[in-house]
């Protein structure tokens, strides 16, 4: 049995990247921690919003890496010279990340109320005509 890939279509040229693009985002991750949100805001913009209650500004990195948006917790152990009864309050790290398109920016992050807040915007395309002049041989 043989792999059907984009390559497989003589009609669809230079969708490779595409194709890659689709294998990263299945191998992303499908952990439910921290749980997210994905809302339009516009016609052009996006707002993540990841429920990162317990965590610090100083605990969050947010990086663009290779047109994909990775955000990063880590929270510090403050547990030295405490004694728990019960812990049911995880301190643990996450990683989460979303595949961008081309021509999407990453905007401003805002922390509210133990919410995470990524704006995001996706610039609107050009419509581009061009002519191709056609020489003798």
């Amino acid at each position: 049995m043989s792999k059907l890939t984009l390559g497989s279509y003589p009609h669809l040229l230079g969708f490779e990247q595409l194709e890659r693009l689709l294998e990263r985002s299945a191998k992303s991750g499908n952990e439910g921690y921290p749980p997210y949100n994905i809302e339009q805001t516009s016609d052009h913009s996006y707002r993540i919003t990841l429920a990162v209650a317990g965590f610090a500004e100083d605990d969050l990195s947010i990086t663009v890496e290779d047109r994909q948006l990775v955000i990063r917790g880590r929270q510090r152990d403050d547990s030295e010279g405490r004694v728990f009864l019960h812990r049911g309050i995880a301190a643990r790290q996450f990683q989460r990340m979303f595949v961008l398109a081309d021509g999407v920016e990453v905007g401003e992050a805002i922390m509210e109320n133990g919410l995470l807040h990524v704006d995001l915007t996706r610039a609107r395309p050009e419509t581009v005509v061009q002519t191709i002049n056609i020489k003798k041989g």
